[in-house]
């Protein structure tokens, strides 16, 4: 199964985290916004971020440039992921958390301070200690 998951950084660092809620899988886990690609459909992974984006924050997605890749599977009984994770940049605007417990901007230092899904480890210590810039990989033009 294919996963997508967007990394927004505003202009003050700060990127955007989604809790999930208390009756989903992994409940009150945090993660980046995104979701299932819709291969039945030959929904490409960018399509499907904008697609979540939209669906879960009300949100329209402008650009976006792959950063990391990731395989993770959830207990041995589950399906395995492949999880491709973008920086991302969205218009501006009010952001309508539809699906997430709560949303946050945090500094990348802050973010091991969160309880992250599993599969989200490893961005989430690039990330906090620098090795992945996401609005420089996107000024880079890398989209």
């Amino acid at each position: 199964m294919l996963v997508v998951a967007a990394v927004i950084e505003r202009p003050d660092r700060r990127i955007l985290i989604g809790q999930r809620r208390g009756t989903d899988t992994s409940p009150l886990k945090w993660e980046f916004p995104g979701g299932k690609v819709r291969e039945h459909e030959n929904e490409s992974p960018e399509a499907a971020l904008a697609r979540e984006l939209r669906e879960e924050l009300g949100a329209t997605l402008t650009r976006c440039a792959e950063i990391a890749r990731v395989h993770h599977q959830y207990g041995a009984t589950a399906a395995p992921l492949e999880i491709r994770f973008y920086a991302a940049e969205i218009e501006d605007g009010e952001l309508t958390p539809a699906v997430f417990e709560q949303i946050a901007w945090v500094l990348p230092k802050e973010l091991s301070g969160y309880d992250f899904l599993t599969a989200n480890a490893r961005l989430v210590a690039d990330l906090a200690t620098g090795r992945i810039k996401p609005s420089e990989i996107l000024k880079a033009g890398k989209s």
